[in-house]
């Protein structure tokens, strides 16, 4: 009978896939888990029970949410309902504005910001910007156009002849050209614009002229605005070298537009000079709709098909040069902006089942898609929103059916690991503002704004104080009829149901938290059972396992009958019903009984307990029959 022991010291592989369950081989299988739910890997290989959900507020209805951080003291949460938008600095709801968009289209806007100007577009609504003037002050507006592109999308036959060169004027084209949406739209004629007024038929408009026209005469040298109702508007936009950068519009998809150098809202070309505007399309073997333009080491253009790169520095209409670097793609059915992870830029496949890190390399003067999700590919399907949380280094992942996935992300020291965090209720939308994740979170049919708060246990929780502890507490209408946990001067208090918006408890308390709870679950890969000869054995049994944890408060631990608590309780611990102290250091059980279910886990931490834990490693002795 053979005795081994053995020391799991990091869980930097996270959870993999059952595809992986006979790779024994890979270090992934050494550093990682069969299942993590509700906890987060630390960079240094810890893994440590997720902090509670905080309620903030109920949103009207879907929303998307937007981070708008003017400097590192002044940041605020754009909220996108339903032809609103809501600002928030903190938990404060400080200013309501009316929008343009509606519910189905906050999948498909994009956006970008430069100091306290926010830029928000889709292809069918014109351009919005967004200003801020102090906390309470914001104003939502169209942009002002110092000179929009333009484009010839007629037939090159087609020509416009004008009544006149000055005034109001009727355009008269030889061919079916004008829509009713050509109402305030300009066209370019000879170089000289004029504003359409009012559409008579397909072949005939009135408008007017902006820019005295050169003769009143037919003339196939004319072409009109790039954006319109008609033509539609611009899809995506970033700023990278002084410029901003338009990408793909509805009828363009794969065609950008940087305006000229400092002067951000205008796309005149001029004559090509260095400072002037700059156009051109993404010519390739496909015509892949841009679905995000990125400024960071080089200007990155993600495309449906693939991914690029466009050089030039400085950037300007002689030294700019496209290259095609990779065909991953990116998701047509919304919007999900790429985002820098210490200088790479994480971007979801057009699979909607990989997550990339689009990385640059010097040795071959290219970028590389490196797939994060290959060892977990469960757990990422069909991604609506991204968030990352750089002070913890996290990506957080929102999928369709509502889970929520974890990366911790460390390159330096190859640290991929991946977790899922599981509410009563599913994940919508994210967004991250100096280190704090805020989640649109759809509930009971709701849909709420919350927070990850370190001083949580609980989800959509709130927290309350007395001066004179008592019994009842109010404020809790959005948990009506719902059974929640509660944590009482620190220690946990049971379940409870709110009735009346509020919760009355067994005991008086200084001090509470109230909310739902959720259980984490952590679960090693079953063990390699390999004799010295390198053949498989069995059976297996477990003599005793040592948890080494940290700042921990509540463990329970299966070692195959069942998950039971552990005590942590000291005998010097003045009051029974004080709230439990954190333990620091090795815990040890016994298990009993032999395992011939060589899939079955040794070992497993599962628990409700609204009180942190965070395992360091974890060393277990057994024995085998030869």
């Amino acid at each position: 009978m053979a005795a081994g022991r053995s020391t799991k010291t990091s869980f930097t592989a996270g959870e993999l896939g059952d595809q992986l369950l006979g790779r024994g081989d890979l270090r992934a299988f050494e550093n990682g888990a069969r299942r993590l739910r509700n906890v987060f890997i630390q960079p240094t290989g810890g893994v440590t029970r997720r902090p509670g959900l905080r309620h903030v507020a109920t949103l009207p209805g879907a929303a998307r949410l937007i981070a708008f951080e003017f400097n590192t003291e002044q940041s605020y949460l754009l909220a996108l309902t339903h032809q609103r938008l809501d600002v928030y600095l903190g938990d404060l709801l400080v200013a309501t504005l009316a929008a343009p968009w509606t519910g189905a289209m906050l999948d498909q806007i994009a956006h970008t910001q430069s100091a306290d100007t926010l830029l928000l577009l889709h292809p069918a609504m014109p351009p919005q910007r967004v200003t801020r003037s102090s906390h309470t002050s914001w104003n939502l507006g169209g942009w002002n156009w110092i000179a929009a592109p333009f484009f010839r999308f007629a037939d090159p036959g087609v020509t416009m002849t004008p009544g006149g060169t000055t005034g109001s004027v009727t355009l008269t084209a030889s061919a079916p050209f004008f829509e009713a949406g050509h109402a305030g739209s300009q066209l370019r004629i000879g170089g000289r614009r004029v504003t359409v007024t009012a559409v008579a038929s397909a072949t005939s408009a009135t408008a007017q002229v902006v820019e005295t026209l050169a003769a009143a005469a037919a003339t196939q040298d004319w072409d009109e605005a790039a954006f319109s109702s008609v033509r539609g508007w611009p899809a995506t936009a970033c700023f990278h070298q002084d410029r901003l950068v338009l990408g793909g519009s509805r009828d363009l998809p794969n065609r950008l537009w940087l305006s000229r150098s400092g002067d951000l809202f205008n796309f005149d070309l001029g004559t090509g000079l260095d400072d002037q505007a700059i156009e051109f399309g993404l010519l390739s073997d496909q015509v892949n709709a841009i679905r995000a333009v990125f400024s960071g080491r080089h200007l990155q253009v993600f495309t449906s098909g693939a991914e690029w790169m466009v050089t030039g520095d400085p950037m300007t209409p002689a030294s700019i040069q496209l290259h095609r670097q990779t065909r991953i793609g990116m998701p047509n059915s919304r919007i999900l902006p790429p985002v820098d992870v210490d200088g790479s830029t994480i971007f979801v496949a057009r699979s909607g089942q990989a997550v990339h890190e689009f990385a640059y390399t010097d040795v071959q003067q290219a970028y590389q898609a490196s797939d994060l999700a290959m060892m977990a590919r469960h757990l990422v399907q069909d991604p609506v929103s991204l968030a990352y949380d750089q002070t913890r280094r996290l990506l957080h992942v929102a999928m369709a059916d509502g889970s929520l996935s974890t990366l911790t992300l460390y390159r330096a020291e190859q640290v991929t690991a991946w977790t899922r965090q599981e509410t009563e209720g599913a994940f919508r939308a994210l967004a991250e503002i100096d280190g704090v994740v805020w989640c649109a979170v759809e509930r009971a049919g709701t849909v709420r704004l919350e927070r990850f708060d370190d001083a949580l246990a609980v989800d959509a929780g709130l927290t309350g104080s007395a001066d004179t502890p008592k019994a009842h507490w109010t404020g809790l209408g959005h948990l009506q009829g719902r059974a929640v946990q509660v944590v009482a001067d620190g220690a946990p208090h049971g379940t409870f149901t709110v009735l009346s918006g509020g919760v009355t408890l067994d005991e008086p308390a200084g001090e509470v938290q109230v909310g739902l709870g959720f259980s984490h679950v952590i679960e090693p890969l079953p063990p390699q059972l390999l004799s010295a000869g390198g053949s498989r054995s069995g059976p297996l049994r477990l003599v005793a396992a040592s948890f080494r944890v940290l700042e921990t408060a509540a463990l329970s631990v299966d070692l195959g009958r069942g998950a039971q608590p552990v005590p942590f309780r000291r005998l010097d611990t003045a009051l029974l019903d004080a709230a439990p102290l954190r333990f620091t250091g090795d815990v040890t059980l016994r298990a009993f009984g032999w395992r011939r279910d060589t899939m079955r886990p040794l070992w497993r931490i599962e628990g409700d307990t609204p009180l942190p834990l965070t395992l360091l490693s974890v060393t277990i002795e057994t024995r085998m029959t030869d």
